[in-house]
């Protein structure tokens, strides 16, 4: 893990803990379900050892037929009953356990949704997503771990507490009188120094083999970068978008090389090779040969009491299970809290996540709902620098939109234009100056409220492998005629025509054996609809005809009117043939507005920003 730290027992704690309530908050019947189902499972051998050990001890002993008849009914009966609690309860854990993953994955996933647009933006932001996202894919780590050391944890602690149950009275019943050395074993001292010695030994078994895998948490980065070279290059060859490449320039070569041999990840020379027959080896090994040492331990301790009469052959039987599950309990509870002291510092990263505050101020006002659409927006001496810049990126915008106007913004890349949409959307607030909808700053609107007046196509929109009509009305409840005519008005109508479900048919064969593939154009049609579709006031298309061929694009600008109707419409464009068909041009240059009228009078002024591009494009045209 990159710059791994070891995390104190007491954050650790802290830091599970969190986990664990968090988890139960979101999804509690996931965390009962696998309390109860573990604790049921771990409790009832118990039952077995203890009824066979009364069972033993009668059939060596006085034979007592009554005796036996009643042993054998309740070992049956038990072992029924629990069967299937334990098979009930077996089926509600795996239920819930079920979508576990999707669980852990939904917590980060909504925790991101709502974050603002600057955060998530953020490059620092961004790494932190990935390094949770790679953890839990790489090595399991974060949440994933939780529940499955959570689970250890109850079965050891369940374990413990039958184990110590049925095998206190070892320790209590005394060795007869008359039977020599043998007495020994009833002095205080000699029990606390083997209790004590049984202790110390299964503590060390699981003790070294944490200490093992605290090297897979250290070196997390390295299995992380490893899966991400593999995940990355080995499947460059069935992206489609550059399978020709990698075929025309045998990119093939060097992929493999960066699959295979770029860091010996997983290479039988590997670290991680060198690793599993050095230090981590060791620690398995040694951690084998004491639970070999605790073994001999356990039995040589209650057969020398049963030898000297302290018991009989049924209680043997009894308490070298008991021990044996006792300590395989302890053991599982030092692997258990051992192995969370290992996640921890992976769920402080998710923490860290997770305690992300928003910064945006989110305002209560309702957004009134006008037929007439009368909306105004108006910029007040806007200035805007990006996060950790000290650069302007627009300075004192002064502009007002007009209801129902058609606004073009060109500019040369960098100028601003994006930026400009940005704010509009809210997705960045103003460093200086203010926003107004209808008089009033947008801060103080309902955030979602004020983002549904926009329908934006952006430049890098996506498309989902989904249906065509869950992906025009974004939603799988939708208007079948709606969508048809958003598709139409696009210029869409011909292609929908051939597809075999209509706007049934789903896009991209992902999840979808027959799914349709789409090209750019095509699925920029698609964007467009899906803005139209929305509805709302405001209609901006960033590009909107980039992946056109030049007759779409010409049939799209020829029914701009038609497609836009009584909405305001806002285009972002390096191709300013869009602007002729516009009421009002910006031009922006250095993140300022250099010029603003129609295109008329715009290319009227030889000697402006507006001149100078337009003549750029027209010599390709002419």
């Amino acid at each position: 893990m990159k710059n791994y730290k070891k995390t104190s027992w007491r954050e650790a704690a802290r830091l599970n803990n969190r986990a664990v309530k968090l988890i139960f908050k979101e999804y509690p019947q996931f965390v009962l379900s696998r309390f109860f189902s573990i604790a049921v499972k771990s409790l009832s051998p118990y039952v077995g050892i203890y009824i066979s050990a009364l069972l033993i001890n009668e059939l060596t002993g006085a034979k007592n037929p009554e005796k036996i008849r009643l042993y054998v009914f309740a070992a049956l009966f038990s072992a029924a009953v629990l069967s299937l609690l334990i098979a009930l309860l077996n089926r509600w854990k795996e239920a819930q356990s079920a979508c576990g993953y999707y669980n852990y994955e939904g917590i980060i996933i909504r925790k991101i949704l709502d974050m603002d647009y600057e955060i998530c933006d953020d490059t620092k932001t961004s790494d932190l997503i990935h390094t949770v996202r790679e953890n839990m894919n790489g090595g399991g780590w974060g949440f994933y771990r939780v529940m499955g050391q959570l689970d250890e944890l109850y079965e050891s602690v369940f374990t413990c507490f039958g184990g110590i149950a049925l095998t206190v009275s070892l320790f209590i019943k005394k060795v007869p009188e008359g039977t020599g050395a043998l007495e020994m074993l009833n002095n205080p001292f000699s029990v606390v120094l083997i209790i004590i010695l049984m202790i110390v030994v299964c503590i060390a078994a699981p003790a070294l083999e944490g200490k093992g895998q605290s090297y897979y948490a250290k070196y997390a980065d390295m299995h992380n970068l490893g899966n991400r070279l593999f995940g990355f290059f080995g499947w460059l060859g069935h992206k489609k978008e550059i399978a020709s490449d990698v075929r025309i320039y045998r990119q093939d070569i060097i992929c493999e090389r960066h699959t295979h041999s770029k860091t010996d990840t997983f290479a039988s020379d590997g670290l991680f090779a060198h690793l599993a027959r050095g230090p981590i080896g060791l620690c398995s090994a040694a951690g084998s040969a004491v639970s070999v040492v605790f073994t001999f331990i356990v039995y040589a301790f209650v057969c020398l009491k049963a030898w000297a009469g302290a018991f009989g052959l049924g209680a043997v039987t009894q308490y070298v299970a008991s021990v044996t599950k006792t300590a395989n309990g302890v053991s599982g509870l030092v692997r258990a809290v051992g192995g969370m002291k290992n996640n921890a510092p992976f769920l402080a990263l998710i923490f860290e996540l997770l305690d992300i505050q928003n910064k945006m101020y989110r305002g209560t006002l309702t957004v009134e709902k006008r037929r007439d659409r009368k909306y105004q927006i108006e910029f007040k001496d806007v200035s805007f620098k990006y996060p950790g810049s000290e650069t302007y990126a627009l300075k004192h915008i002064n502009m007002k939109f007009e209801i129902g106007k058609r606004l073009a913004v060109v500019g040369m890349n960098g100028s601003g234009k994006s930026t400009f949409i940005k704010l509009l959307c809210r997705l960045y607030d103003p460093t200086e100056g203010e926003i107004l909808l209808n008089g009033i700053d947008i801060r103080k609107y309902d955030y979602k409220e004020y983002m549904n007046i926009f329908s934006v196509v952006f430049q890098d929109f996506n498309l989902f492998a989904l249906k065509l009509g869950e992906n025009v009305a974004a939603k799988s409840d939708y208007d079948k005629r709606a969508v048809e005519e958003a598709l139409s008005k696009a210029g869409f109508f011909e292609r929908l025509n051939d597809l075999p479900e209509g706007v049934e048919t789903y896009l991209y064969k992902d999840y979808n054996k027959d799914g349709v593939n789409v090209s750019g154009g095509e699925a920029q049609k698609i964007a467009i609809a899906r803005a139209l579709y929305k509805d709302a006031p405001f209609l901006i298309l960033d590009e909107p005809t980039a992946a056109l061929d030049p007759v779409a694009e010409a049939q799209i600008y020829s029914k701009l009117n038609d497609i836009v109707g009584d909405k305001t419409a806002i285009y972002i464009s390096h191709r300013l043939s869009s602007c002729k068909f516009c009421d009002e041009i910006l031009v922006f240059e250095g993140g300022t507005v250099i010029q603003q009228g129609t295109h008329n009078s715009l290319v009227s002024e030889i000697n402006g920003k507006y001149y100078e591009l337009w003549h750029a494009q027209a010599q390709y045209y002419t």
